[in-house]
């Protein structure tokens, strides 16, 4: 156990911290700085995700055809709304060109593009929540480690009592300072975590959102402009599946 000195602040406890307490320490420094930077990194393309579904979808109903409507989406590529435009356009084009009966076609088509939407919407939604898991870990697991520092280093003190024999404040001071760093490192860690993740949980419902009723109104399209589309579209609508 190091010196303890009154007015070394936090860089005084570090110096006199134990070998355990410091990996700890170390462990939430690099966990805080990925959250971090992937809450930096998130609140720009959610945001831009959520504002350009919103705008590709509202474009994709005042276009006058199908095809214009994608050239539309075309200016904003990375738009969500446009990948899952793309692949239902993609799947109608190949199915105009199959050797099919109109019959044929209008049902077999009807199910591919639905599919086709239903899994291009997945996947954008996939791509938009990559790394939220890391923070719901973060959120989740660092106070414990943070109270597992804690814990050590309160152990710690007590065995500094024994070796002394003395229970003066100032003996265990220090080991008991620098353990209660540790829990609050792992709750300033933790609580920003968690407030972003629910943050983009609400941003990803709003982006589901979106997606579900630009693929619905895709199929709206086909169903009016395709000669081979049957005039009645199923009840289910695409969706997360």
């Amino acid at each position: 156990m190091g010196t303890f000195t009154p007015h070394g602040g936090f860089l005084g406890m570090l110096a006199g911290a134990t070998p355990t307490v410091l990996f700890v320490l170390g462990v939430l420094g690099v966990m805080s700085v990925g959250c971090w930077s992937i809450i930096l990194v998130k609140v720009f393309t959610l945001t831009g995700a959520k504002r350009e579904a919103a705008r590709d979808y509202a474009r994709f109903q005042e276009a006058a055809t199908l095809r214009e409507a994608m050239q539309e989406l075309a200016s904003s590529r990375r738009s969500p709304a446009f990948h899952v435009g793309r692949l239902a356009f993609a799947e109608l084009v190949r199915m105009e060109e199959a050797a099919l009966s109109p019959a044929e076609k209008g049902h077999v088509a009807m199910d591919n593009i639905r599919r086709v939407l239903r899994q291009g919407v997945t996947q954008e939604l996939g791509n938009l929540s990559r790394n939220l898991g890391f923070l719901a870990t973060c959120a989740n697991a660092t106070p414990f480690i943070g109270l597992f520092g804690t814990v050590w280093g309160i152990m710690n003190s007590f065995h500094s009592i024994g070796l002394m024999q003395s229970a003066a404040l100032a003996a265990v001071a220090p080991g008991i300072s620098e353990a209660l760093v540790a829990t609050a490192i792992g709750l300033a860690v933790a609580i920003p975590a968690v407030i972003a993740y629910n943050f983009f949980l609400g941003y990803m419902q709003t982006i589901e959102r979106e997606l579900v009723n630009f693929a619905g109104a895709f199929l709206n399209r086909i169903q009016r402009e395709v000669s081979w589309a049957p005039a009645k579209a199923e009840a289910a609508t695409p969706g997360r599946g």
